[in-house]
């Protein structure tokens, strides 16, 4: 007993993770002028005897031999256009996958005129949707009959990473600018990512770089450049910097040199203090006396004077107020 012929075709989405997958047709022929009813945000494929016969967009559509002119070719001549002819039936999602995570396996070596060679690691993601499914399926989706988003993903970001390291070598682009404006950056690699999605059907719609990670002396010197381009009184930023080189034992101070600097501008300024201490107290107001006690603190405390010098200065300014 023969099976019955096929009269309706049609396919919710059973996974929203779903790209493609195949109509069950449990090997059963589709009548002649049987319906297919494609949903929004579906195309669906007719495969006949392993070539792709037609597409169709969202819509209801009846399924004729003389409407499907490579069939009637294939099997007009055998069994007439009334007959019942054997297809499969492939489902396509065409809405948007968005965020889509890509990352840079291992570091990628750029050149930059200030560092040289650095090493940096970048994160983002990608929104795709199937753009032409006829191209979908020839280039990478035939051998599925059901494919999710997730092996797709794997086969783009091995693309997206050398990627996007080959377009900071092109453009020339220094390792400050990486990580100061990832949203121009992001335009600058999109445009050389597309072509590569086209390829397999595929629309890039958008493409992010979240984050950067720089090497620790490039992102040091960064912070410093950011700093500097906040200070506007360029004496007090090297005292600030004078009193944090003291302070910090642990490394400024294991460095001979940064710390005969610091002991230099120090002492200077105490032999500046000293001076100023020497003049009658008419021509010192009030605030420069304070300022004066809050720098002989700082001296005593980071060790650059003894308790004894320090009780007697005191005592001095002390004396002036």
């Amino acid at each position: 007993m023969s099976l019955p012929f096929i009269e309706i075709i049609e396919s919710p989405t059973p996974d929203p993770n779903l790209l493609m997958w195949k109509f069950a047709d449990t090997d059963k022929e589709i009548k002649n002028g049987a319906k297919l009813t494609v949903r929004e945000s579906q195309q669906a494929l007719l495969l006949n005897e392993g070539q792709l016969a037609d597409i169709f967009l969202p819509g209801m559509h009846t399924l004729s031999t003389e409407n499907i002119p490579i069939i009637s070719r294939l099997k007009g001549w055998k069994y007439g256009f009334e007959s019942p002819f054997k297809a499969d039936v492939y489902f396509f999602n065409t809405y948007h996958f968005i965020n889509n995570k890509w990352g840079t396996p291992a570091p990628i070596l750029m050149s930059d005129p200030q560092f040289g060679q650095v090493r940096i690691r970048a994160f983002g993601s990608f929104d795709i949707k199937i753009a032409d499914p006829g191209t979908f399926f020839r280039t990478y989706a035939g051998t599925f009959p059901r494919l999710t988003i997730f092996e797709l993903q794997s086969q783009l970001r091995d693309f997206v990473a050398p990627k996007f390291g080959e377009v900071l070598a092109n453009e020339q682009i220094p390792v400050t600018a990486v990580a100061g404006n990832i949203t121009e950056l992001s335009k600058k690699i999109e445009p050389h990512l597309k072509p590569y999605f086209a390829t397999l059907g595929l629309e890039l719609t958008q493409f992010v770089i979240t984050s950067v990670t720089l090497p620790e002396e490039v992102t040091a010197f960064y912070d410093k450049v950011t700093n500097m381009n906040m200070v506007t009184d360029m004496d007090k930023f090297t005292k600030f910097n004078t009193a944090n080189a003291i302070g910090d034992k642990g490394t400024a101070l294991n460095d001979a040199t940064q710390t005969g600097m610091a002991m230099g501008l120090m002492m200077n300024q105490l032999q500046q203090n000293n001076s100023t201490i020497a003049a009658p107290a008419s021509a010192t107001p009030q605030e420069d006396i304070t300022a004066k006690l809050q720098k002989l603190k700082t001296l005593f405390e980071n060790g650059l004077i003894d308790e004894e010098e320090y009780k007697t200065k005191k005592a001095e300014l002390l004396t002036l107020l």
